[in-house]
């Protein structure tokens, strides 16, 4: 099982690049799907809004109407009314035919309830006519009649219920509005259908979904474009990094085998020019010392002291070279002294006036730190020997609570006008550079025509504590000669 979980991990482990691309798309789309959230509500909230004031300004208009229709079968049946006694018959009669015969639209009639329940007019659906209603309900069980007499003897009101519509007897909703002829004790009303009303709200609410959905749709689509082109520009920027990484990294390793070929040539120069000098003289030497001994040349021993003197020389040579390449004193004795064998060595090959200061390190740097501070302090004085036509050169190391730094100045002519001759801006800073990195410490570069300043911090991880050095062995003693 934990195997299997570990291959699953495997397979859902992202690289680095795919762990930029995530970094760069996942707040984009968080943001755009927060966006598309937000815009969404609020629109829907805003359509919510405008829809019931749409709804609430078309049925108030249909209130209005119903009043003036209302207006106009008081104003018809005034006079009779306004005249008649209350139990006058022929007058009832006469009000009833005039309001059965105003009917309006397709669906438009007028009605009357006495205060008891009993249908009086209506024109449009006659099978009412002469029954009473009392208790009557719609579908949904609002009460239709009873609430219509109520509305009437409290002095007059609307009212809405479901019915069914008088000339397709397809059930709708109807708004009424209600008056009371209080001295006959009549509930005279006339309503209207509202289902177009209805009608244009959900089309008005269809239309706010779909253009919230194609809105929606069009964030996506924005957002697909935006990741898109995130991650062609990505690519672009990948690629043209990747060509340029390989071209510099192409240069640098032809500069990395020129050094080492220029590194080789000069120890094969050096192995050449003065050991192979020095034992092809001790040859001749000892030869002669040979056949001097042969012949019993009391001179012998002075041609043995003179190899022998030659050997020694070329032991110094030998250990000379070494010192190039590794200095001992490094892992002997520390960095100060190797630096400052370092720098009195370039003083005396150069006659640069030269000047070293440091602190009691006690050999507290850790090997790589070590290292790589002397090999920066090496490249610094080539650079100035080859380049800086400087005059004085001092080296500084010293210890704080962040690690330890050198720093490295001459008052020559500055790296701008150095690498244009030589490319040293190149090559040289960047072993520095390199070197310094992998101890994950700092390099710090200052030039001016009036000089360099070269300055290289290692972090205090690279510092060995007094308890670690007590335990390391001490160096083994050299032979010497």
């Amino acid at each position: 099982m934990f195997h299997l979980w570990t291959q699953i991990r495997a397979r859902l482990a992202f690289n680095y690049r795919q762990k930029i691309f995530l970094l760069t798309t996942l707040p984009l789309v968080l943001a755009v799907a927060a966006i598309s959230a937000v815009v969404t509500v609020q629109s829907r909230q805003l359509a919510a809004r405008e829809i019931r004031e749409l709804e609430s300004q078309l049925i108030e208009a249909k209130r209005a109407e119903l009043k003036n229709y209302l207006s106009l079968a008081r104003t018809a049946i005034g006079s009779v009314y306004g005249n008649a006694a209350p139990d006058d018959e022929v007058a009832k009669i006469k009000v009833q035919q005039t309001l059965s015969a105003m009917i309006y639209g397709q669906d438009g009639f007028f009605f009357v309830y006495d205060y008891d329940g009993n249908n009086l007019v209506s024109p449009r659906q006659t099978f009412l006519i002469g029954k009473n209603w009392k208790g009557l309900s719609d579908l949904n069980g609002v009460p239709v009649v009873d609430t219509i007499i109520d509305t009437a003897r409290s002095g007059g009101g609307y009212h809405a219920y479901d019915w069914a519509k008088p000339s397709t007897r397809e059930t709708a909703r109807m708004v009424v509005y209600v008056i009371g002829l209080q001295d006959w004790k009549w509930a005279l009303g006339t309503g209207i259908f509202i289902d177009d009303v209805l009608s244009t709200v959900a089309a008005a609410e269809a239309e706010v979904q779909a253009r919230i959905q194609k809105t929606f749709i069009y964030i996506v689509l924005i957002t697909i474009l935006a990741l898109f082109g995130v991650f062609v520009a990505g690519l672009l920027l990948n690629l043209r990094e990747r060509r340029l990484a390989d071209t510099k990294l192409r240069a640098l390793t032809e500069r990395i085998i020129d050094t080492q070929e220029e590194e080789r040539g000069r120890v094969a120069r050096e192995l050449h020019d003065s050991i192979s000098q020095i034992l092809i003289g001790i040859r001749y030497t000892l030869e002669l010392a040979r056949k001097r001994v042969m012949g019993g040349d009391p001179r012998a021993s002075e041609s043995l002291d003179k190899g022998i003197g030659g050997l020694t020389e070329a032991i110094h040579e030998v250990r000379r070279i070494s010192a190039d390449l590794r200095p001992g004193v490094l892992d002997d004795l520390g960095l100060g002294p190797a630096l400052k064998s370092l720098i009195d060595e370039f003083a005396r090959r150069t006659s640069i006036k030269t000047e070293f200061k440091t602190v009691v390190f006690r050999n507290r740097l850790d090997k790589d730190a070590k290292i790589a501070l002397y090999r920066i302090a090496q490249e610094a004085l080539t650079n100035v020997e080859r380049h800086a036509e400087a005059n004085h050169v001092s080296i500084e190391v010293f210890g704080h609570r962040s690690g330890a730094t050198m720093r490295i100045t001459d008052n020559g002519t500055g790296i701008s006008d150095r690498s244009a001759r030589d490319g040293v801006g190149g090559l040289g800073l960047r072993n520095m550079q390199e070197r310094i990195d992998q101890l994950k410490g700092t390099l710090r570069v200052l030039s001016s025509e009036n000089g360099t300043i070269i300055e290289a911090s290692v972090p205090l991880s690279h510092m060995l504590s007094p308890e670690t050095m007590s335990e390391s062995p001490a160096p083994k003693p050299r032979k010497t000669a």
